[in-house]
């Protein structure tokens, strides 16, 4: 079975973190929830999580990781060597590695978007990505990266998630009544 990782730093955005997790979840996958720097994060609107997991440096056996935004959690994300190593390990290796609104600052720093497409939230693409493509798009994927805009892009990131994991993300969609907002 194929498993995911969605990373949590102090600051992270707490709907682009949990609802992935929960829909990953739901698709039939295992996704740990991992910590930064502890088991208890708390995230920018002071929503406290206990982690599954706390970093230890690697991500060895995960076959995707999740980079969430909110300030400064994406910041603190993309602050951490030992994360950014292992980020751009994973992605040399050809697995999944995706980020949501902030969070693609730190596929940025692990030199991820250069010569791809990508989104971020508007108002950060100036400043992300400068040797990518940012395109207004709700989800974006080139290759083994995916990237979405914000917080209101959250569900539709995971049900793409889901079916770059080999899921059905459509089959979900529909069982979590989504199609009936979004149409």
């Amino acid at each position: 079975m194929k498993k995911a990782a969605v990373m949590l730093a102090p600051g992270y955005e707490e709907g682009e973190s949990l609802f992935v997790v929960d829909i990953i979840r739901r698709g039939g996958f295992e996704c740990d929830s991992i910590g930064l720097d502890g088991k208890q994060v708390t995230g920018c609107n002071g929503i406290t999580a206990l982690a599954d997991k706390v970093f230890n440096g690697s991500l060895e056996g995960y076959d995707l990781v999740v980079l969430p935004g909110g300030m400064p959690g994406a910041a603190n994300l993309a602050a951490n060597d030992e994360l950014i190593a292992a980020v751009r390990k994973m992605a040399s290796e050809g697995k999944l590695v995706a980020s949501i609104c902030a969070g693609p600052m730190s596929l940025d720093r692990a030199g991820l978007l250069t010569g791809r497409r990508f989104t971020c939230f508007p108002t950060r693409k100036d400043e992300i990505g400068k040797d990518g493509e940012w395109v207004d798009e709700v989800v974006v994927r080139d290759g083994n990266v995916i990237t979405s805009q914000g917080p209101g892009t959250t569900l539709s990131f995971a049900y793409a998630l889901v079916d770059a994991l080999g899921g059905d993300g459509e089959a979900l969609r529909n069982r979590m009544l989504y199609t009936k907002v979004c149409r």
